[in-house]
């Protein structure tokens, strides 16, 4: 049987995203990708930024799967008390309940590739925080011309 409709793709660049510091005291931003707002799905991808000496606060989820693919940079992967060195090309998977936290070790900022699934209010927690705005490090790292970033 042949359809005659088509879903349309959601297709977004670097220059879409919306950045967001969730508390005023946080050294880690959190550019959305997709989410709930923006897709209509119970996935939240976002490519999370941490500065020099930046982490996560400590956290869990209850139902979600998080995964972390870092980008850019290098850092450690604390989870239920287990340490782990995390760097550019290395995957990171969080299973639901894991307290866990990333924590930026490196001498210039850690990129990291950011899925929850489900949702479990993740992007509503991301979209309530400060907005804040990628700059010219960001875009490039996010734009692929990093001349630092190998092809």
């Amino acid at each position: 049987m042949r359809t005659t409709s088509c879903v349309i793709p959601v297709v977004k660049s670097p220059k879409d995203y919306q950045a967001y510091r969730i508390s005023p005291d946080d050294t880690n931003r959190l550019a959305i990708i997709f989410d709930t707002a923006s897709a209509n799905t119970s996935l939240t991808c976002c490519v999370e930024i941490f500065d020099v000496d930046g982490k996560t606060p400590p956290n869990r989820h209850q139902w979600a799967v998080e995964m972390f693919f870092v980008l850019k940079g290098e850092g450690t992967a604390i989870c239920d008390g287990k340490s782990v060195p995390i760097k550019a090309g290395d995957s990171l998977l969080v299973p639901p309940t894991g307290t866990h936290l990333i924590k930026n070790t490196g001498s210039s900022r850690l990129y990291t590739l950011t899925f929850m699934v489900p949702n479990e209010d993740f992007s509503e927690l991301i979209r309530s925080g400060i907005p804040v705005e990628l700059d010219e490090e960001d875009m490039a790292v996010l734009g692929r011309v990093d001349r630092l970033m190998p092809y």
